[in-house]
């Protein structure tokens, strides 16, 4: 029998960096994968592949809608959306090929195939071919990550009533895309085949589109996307959903209560993930779940078995990749007897629809229900010469301070490469900067960065130069 020090099941963000950050630290690390590619979803049927098609139709909305006004006479444009889609495959394939030279180049033993529990220190993993191999680990990370969430009285026939992994694969353009779910994949996913000459309508239960984040960003974005073309539905409660082969439709409730008819070939289904831990024989090893079907850890994220630590998805906090990979780093480092820690207020939000979304820190609503005393800043991206220059001048940045002492509690931007620049606030939050730091602060102009200056000149004492 194979022994390892540490064994990752699952290699998608979190698994695949937490395994290499633990080779690095000397364990002999095993990671196993039940698919035939690694990366998991981020890099096969997530992240990865919903950016590339978001670039790829940013580029034909250009060519149809802006190259004129640019002076780029182009004449008729034409799509090609199987081109479009092979070049997504393509990139995917270079992404999660990237990964196998990472894990040799870190002499990582990889596993193919479905890992599971036989006790607390031994992980079954079935073949292909209907073998089972065991291998015996000191240490076990769980990284399984997370599923398509699904309504108890919605049927996914993966053909017309879809998930985002069948949406980032389809054949053809829908005609009349209807999207359940006002959350980040369903705007991103709606976005990409909005350009391509979709109608698509988004229902949304809460008040608002992305109700986890600032109000000021949700407002700013429908108004962009109503613009584009996007039709929205808040308030609204789906309550039926019937798959069609030509019309599929989907009943709602409105605010009052009124039952409204959506007819469309496609509908997404994108209200949120579930964390994946079928048939992992957690039971096995005698690791507890919450109520929510995460895996119960520590502050350590280890679970109630002392050598089984969970990251990512598969345990509470946000569902982002960026966050699992934190996780994935600080667990093994604390195995190796450091003492890492992660910031959670810190780990930014983002969107990526045009213009995009990114937030770090607390929201307004946050800040007002906590009783936390605060001044705030604005900038319109529309006074920017910059934005004016790409013609990129939808949305704003908005800069929440303490009242008392300036510190920066949160930072949240709507506009062009909203999702590069976040990372300036999260270093300055990090550094527990106050919005005079940041005001001070040389700028390069012309930027869209420049507008994060201005709002912490706002900020403090309304000293925006620029508005």
């Amino acid at each position: 029998m194979k022994k390892f020090d540490v064994v990752v099941i699952g290699s998608g963000p979190g698994g695949y960096v937490s395994a290499i950050r633990c080779a690095q630290l000397g364990f002999n690390t095993a990671l196993i994968e039940k698919y035939n590619t690694l990366g998991g979803t981020c890099l096969n049927v997530g992240c990865i592949p919903s950016k590339a098609l978001l670039d790829s139709s940013h580029h034909y909305d250009d060519a149809q809608n802006h190259f004129e006004k640019h002076g780029i006479d182009l004449g008729k444009i034409s799509l090609n959306f199987k081109q479009m889609i092979d070049r997504k495959n393509e990139v995917v394939a270079q992404t999660t090929g990237g990964i196998n030279y990472l894990m040799d180049k870190n002499k990582i033993t990889v596993f193919n195939g479905f890992g599971s529990f036989k006790d607390a220190s031994h992980i079954n993993i079935a073949q292909a071919d209907g073998s089972i191999e065991t291998i015996e680990a000191a240490k076990i990370i769980i990284a399984t990550g997370s599923k398509p969430s699904s309504l108890p009285f919605i049927k996914v026939d993966k053909k017309h009533v879809i998930t985002s992994t069948e949406a980032l694969s389809l054949t053809e353009v829908p005609k009349h895309l209807i999207i359940i779910g006002g959350g980040v994949i369903g705007l991103e996913l709606g976005q990409v085949y909005l350009r391509l000459g979709a109608q698509v309508s988004v229902i949304e239960f809460m008040p608002s589109i992305i109700p986890n984040m600032d109000s000021m960003l949700a407002k700013e974005l429908q108004r962009s996307l109503k613009k584009q073309g996007m039709k929205f539905y808040t308030g609204h409660k789906v309550t039926s959903v019937k798959a069609g082969t030509k019309e599929s439709v989907v009943i709602a409730d409105d605010k009052k209560g009124n039952p409204i008819e959506f007819k469309g070939d496609y509908v997404l289904v994108a209200v949120g993930r579930r964390p994946y831990t079928d048939n992992l024989g957690l039971e096995n090893a005698g690791v507890k779940l919450t109520e929510r079907g995460q895996v119960e850890t520590n502050a350590q994220l280890q679970t109630n078995v002392s050598n089984i630590y969970a990251i990512g998805d598969v345990v509470k906090g946000a569902m982002l990749a960026h966050k699992a990979e934190e996780e994935g780093v600080m667990v093994a480092e604390i195995m190796a007897g450091q003492k890492p820690h992660i910031n959670y207020n810190l780990i930014p939000g983002v969107v990526y629809t045009w213009p995009e979304v990114a937030s770090v820190g607390q929201t307004e609503e946050q800040l007002i229900e906590a009783g936390i005393a605060f001044k705030s800043g604005s900038f319109p991206m529309r006074a920017l010469g910059r934005a004016r220059a790409s013609m990129d001048i939808d949305g704003q940045v908005k800069i929440l301070a303490d009242a008392k002492t300036d510190e920066i509690l949160g930072v949240h931007i709507i506009g062009a490469r909203a999702a590069d620049m976040i990372a300036e606030a999260v270093t300055a939050m990090e550094f527990r900067a106050s919005a005079e730091d940041v005001a001070r602060m040389s700028h390069a102009h012309p930027t869209y960065t420049e507008a994060i200056k201005e709002a912490a000149l706002a900020a403090t004492e309304n000293r925006a130069i620029h508005i």
